[in-house]
């Protein structure tokens, strides 16, 4: 059981660009690297189907660029959602600390 004289710190509405914008950038680069590797192996395997060389180009512009785009614009969305909704549940959790 913790003890009741430690003071709660209250929560800091600053810090929450500062996490959406980390999770957004991180989240949108592994996002960027999965889909590049499977449009890699993808591009490979068609083109040695079709007995042709692979075109690299292809898996960089037209299909990894833009699955991260659209990944990390949803990262941001969700993460700005969820942190919003733990700042407001912090604060509040806060004001009831306080009071007792």
């Amino acid at each position: 059981m913790p003890p009741k004289d430690l003071k709660q710190r209250s929560p800091r509405w600053y810090a929450i660009p500062v996490r959406v914008l980390l999770v957004t950038f991180i989240g949108t680069l592994i996002s960027f690297a999965v889909s590049l590797l499977l449009a890699i192996i993808g591009t490979v395997v068609i083109s040695s189907l079709r007995h042709l060389n692979p075109n690299m180009t292809v898996a960089y512009r037209q299909i990894a660029l833009p699955a991260a785009v659209v990944a990390g614009s949803i990262i941001f969305v969700l993460a700005l959602v969820m942190e919003i909704r733990h700042y407001r549940q912090s604060k509040t959790l806060s004001a009831i600390a306080r009071m007792s």
